[in-house]
């Protein structure tokens, strides 16, 4: 019933937390430019690719997960365009128990699911980075 709003309070966080990263990272390319007395060309250009963009494909995987599933519930009917938003809600305690309970079992397995995945995408992502710089290396 609502076990989407797991996954879609986590993507908010992550969100957040890519946004915050990214902007922490430009400003600490833009002084390693001004140390360096670099050329005002050298600044204009974008900074390294850092975590901020691994933290934003998982903002995306779970952003099109809420999405999906928002839309699904929306389908059969399990949310409404008024408040309370949620029909579990007008249905008394009994439903809101279960809402409650599936929120906790199915939202969060899925939440967890979708971070692992995102996981084992960065870490084949870091091996590949790590395989690409070894032979540059070995040829210096």
């Amino acid at each position: 019933m609502a076990c989407f709003l797991v996954p879609g309070t986590e993507a908010i966080v992550v969100t957040a937390a890519a946004l915050i990263l990214k902007k922490h990272e430009q400003v600490k390319y833009e002084s390693t430019i001004k140390l360096n007395n670099k050329s005002a060309a050298a600044m204009e250009t974008k900074a390294p690719a850092g975590f901020s963009r691994k933290l934003f494909w998982l903002a995306g995987l779970l952003w099109g997960g809420v999405i999906l599933l928002a839309f699904e519930h929306l389908w059969h009917g399990e949310i409404q365009p008024f408040f309370p938003f949620l029909t579990a809600a007008t249905e008394g305690p009994e439903a809101v128990s279960e809402m409650l309970g599936e929120m906790m079992t199915v939202g969060v397995t899925m939440a967890v699911l979708v971070t692992v995945v995102w996981a084992a995408m960065v870490a084949v992502s870091v091996l590949i980075e790590k395989r690409a710089v070894s032979p540059a290396e070995a040829n210096a």
